[in-house]
């Protein structure tokens, strides 16, 4: 459906976004703010939990809240990297080969239970997650922009899921997980509409120049050089030999800033405070920090890595 941008100004649309995602996704007010904060920085989504907890009903509410095309895919044993990318096929009008794009070629790439395809298939992502590009043949092909990944992803420890490697993990911004719903959004789970007819009720609240215009926004939210000394301190606290399984790369601390400045944003400031790194610390370093720990364990990582450091 059309968004409703004319009748809602370019700042007031973040707060639509949470709200219409939160007609879908009940109780999760903080990881559904992730989840638009990730996207806002122009990061790719990882959304690790148990099976029916609203993992892919969540990736599919905020596609449709941003008004923007995507295409869904089922990962996997069997899925191949072509079956993502597309490939060279006969060329029936002009003879020769032609490259035909594959599912991968969108701006909303859902990418369902990404762990149950194999390594290869997985790492096919690589270069379109970090480059906005696949290369076939030698021949580099664009991606729309924008160009997300917003992928679910059971826990390691079931059956048919290949854990994802360090290289792969480093590509998405945050990792959350959504947990079950307290009693009383339960409930209201329980007796309202099935998620299903919410999903197709939603409107859009933004188009794909309004949010390319709030991705910009962003990127000019000022960071005081005592916030950048925070998170210098946080970089290098995870990098001391033995202290964590993984530690953080400059990607990762470049993805850090920008998801504080953009929780600064959904926040109405123009400056990035302590505490929106401290906000996305757990959704940004976890999986990075221990790439084998579940998503659970992000609050006990996070506070780990702040122990080492004294907030400015």
């Amino acid at each position: 459906m059309a968004p409703d941008v004319a009748l809602n100004p370019l700042h007031a649309a973040p707060a639509l976004i949470l709200e219409r995602v939160g007609q879908v996704i009940f109780g999760k007010p903080h990881q559904i703010r992730l989840a638009l904060a990730c996207i806002l920085a122009g990061g790719h989504l990882l959304i690790e939990d148990q099976p029916g907890v609203g993992k892919s009903t969540l990736a599919h509410a905020l596609a449709q809240v941003l008004g923007l095309p995507a295409r869904r895919v089922q990962f996997t044993s069997d899925l191949l990297p072509g079956d993502l990318i597309g490939g060279m096929l006969p060329d029936t009008l002009h003879g020769g080969l032609k490259f035909h794009p594959g599912p991968l070629f969108t701006p909303v790439l859902l990418a369902d239970e990404i762990n149950r395809a194999s390594p290869r298939t997985q790492s096919a992502l690589l270069e379109a997650m970090e480059d906005g590009r696949v290369s076939v043949d030698g021949v580099a092909h664009p991606l729309p922009r924008p160009f997300f990944v917003l992928a679910t992803q059971n826990p390691s420890h079931q059956t048919g899921t290949f854990a994802l490697p360090e290289s792969q993990l480093d590509r998405f911004l945050m990792r959350i997980e959504l947990g079950y719903p307290d009693a009383s959004a339960e409930r209201a789970l329980l007796l309202g509409d099935d998620r299903r007819e919410r999903l197709h009720r939603l409107h859009a609240a933004i188009d794909t120049e309004g949010l390319l215009e709030l991705q910009q926004r962003v990127a000019q939210i000022h960071a005081a050089p005592r916030v950048i000394d925070y998170l210098q301190a946080l970089l290098q606290a995870s990098r001391v030999p033995g202290a964590f399984a993984g530690r953080l790369s400059p990607r990762a601390g470049l993805g850090w800033l920008q998801g504080a400045r953009a929780w600064a944003l959904l926040d109405g400031r123009t400056f990035v405070l302590p505490d929106d790194l401290q906000a996305v610390l757990p959704a940004v370093t976890a999986h990075r920090l221990d790439p084998a720990s579940p998503a659970s364990e992000a609050p006990r990582l996070a506070a780990r890595l702040q122990q080492a450091v004294s907030a400015p």
